[in-house]
């Protein structure tokens, strides 16, 4: 069984690599965003707890999601395994995800800041169709045009190279602990994550689980 945690800041990959190695391994990728919107949609009595939170605009507490990640867990298609996506962030969610399953394997995906910036901060939106396109890997046929709608392309605010900083610095702040928690059990790989190619990625990171 393969119980898996990745880890990494924004523009490290985890929802692309996520997409290859759930085929490779034939197990579920579970993204936190994806449960609460699953969990609301069948209306479960978490999934309405939840709802309720969101719907005020507030963040959704620990031992709320936490009973989502248990309830979601339970599923018949996790018995052979998962990937977990953007939980736990902070060390009270890993300690608190200890008591209801084991993890045996958390990638954390290494990227450096350069990278992170090339690929957050290439991002431009459409300020119309709100289309994505990104200066280097996705260019608009015609420069500052989105191809669908003709409308103007702008970069966001949280696209900016001090924002992407900012968030690096956030990230990095709330993951240490969270590694090392992690560490000490002895089940974090650490996975070059600066290829351009998520497919090379992929493939590195399946190694680190055979290991």
């Amino acid at each position: 069984m393969k119980n898996i945690i990745l880890i990494g800041a924004q523009g490290a990959g985890k929802g692309t690599y996520a997409s290859l190695l759930k085929v490779d391994l034939d197990i579920p990728h579970i993204s936190t965003g994806d449960m609460f919107r699953e969990a609301i949609k069948n209306q479960t009595p978490v999934g309405l707890e939840a709802k309720k939170f969101i719907d005020a605009g507030n963040l959704v507490p620990d031992e709320v999601t936490i009973k989502l990640v248990d309830e979601r867990l339970k599923k018949p298609d996790c018995k052979k395994g998962y990937m977990l996506d953007g939980f736990p962030r902070t060390l009270p969610q890993a300690q608190a995800l200890d008591r209801i399953t084991k993890i045996n394997h958390v990638i954390v995906l290494d990227v450096r800041e350069d990278v992170v910036l090339q690929r957050l901060g290439g991002r431009i939106q459409c300020r119309k169709c709100a289309a994505i396109f990104h200066l280097t890997n996705l260019p608009p046929k015609k420069k500052g045009i989105c191809d669908k709608c003709g409308g103007e392309l702008y970069t966001r605010e949280d696209d900016k190279p001090e924002a992407i900083r900012k968030r690096l610095a956030t990230f990095h702040e709330q993951s240490g602990p969270l590694i090392a928690f992690y560490e000490n059990k002895g089940v974090v790989h650490h996975a070059d994550a600066n290829s351009p190619v998520p497919r090379e990625v992929a493939d590195e990171i399946l190694k680190l689980l055979k290991a």
